[in-house]
């Protein structure tokens, strides 16, 4: 509660313009911010831009921040839409260099082999978790990877718990639909 109370505060004194209260919800949500934009991307030094522009957003967006989801779940949707929008970025101008890191350790000779069908495996499904619409792709890295509820899930997306509950199960339904094609 007390926590709670911390951060209310560091909020409305960040949304009055105090630049020290918003540096401390910073440093208190870095990690997770970073976290999220990692699994994500899987590129550090595009996690690295993500949460940096994350809180860059964050901190233009504050006076809209209306308090009826946390901040972390408010944060958690910027990072999501900030991640994406630096994918995009990142493809318009090469290919990603975690792509080429995988593809030069697969082809290593001192391999076991069940690192092999791990990595085989990890590929497979990153690629088709990325042939997944975006807002399905969240919700599946938000609840199996985040390990988010569905209550966290229907507040991020503003929708209703039997909402995300029917298109978590959608998502997840086209993710082993695209598994199996593979």
């Amino acid at each position: 509660m007390a926590r709670l109370l911390r951060i209310e505060g560091l909020i409305d004194r960040a949304k009055a313009g105090d630049e020290a209260a918003f540096g401390e919800l910073v440093r208190t949500h870095q990690p997770e911010v970073f976290r999220l934009a990692l699994k994500l991307l899987e590129n550090y030094e595009l996690a690295l831009d993500a949460s940096q522009e994350t809180f860059l957003r964050a901190w233009r967006a504050l006076p809209r921040f209306r308090g009826e989801a946390a901040i972390s779940t408010w944060l958690h949707r910027i990072t999501v839409n900030t991640s994406f929008s630096v994918r995009r970025r990142a493809l318009r101008h090469a290919a990603t260099p975690f792509d080429e890191a995988a593809h030069d350790f697969q082809s290593s000779d001192d391999l076991a082999e069940d690192t092999t069908d791990r990595l085989v495996l990890a590929d497979r499904l990153r690629r088709a978790l990325n042939q997944l619409p975006p807002v399905q792709r969240q919700l599946v890295m938000m609840k199996d990877v985040q390990g988010y509820s569905h209550a966290q899930l229907a507040a991020a997306q503003n929708i209703t718990i039997s909402a995300s509950k029917v298109r978590l199960h959608r998502a997840r339904r086209a993710l082993r639909d695209l598994l199996a094609l593979d």
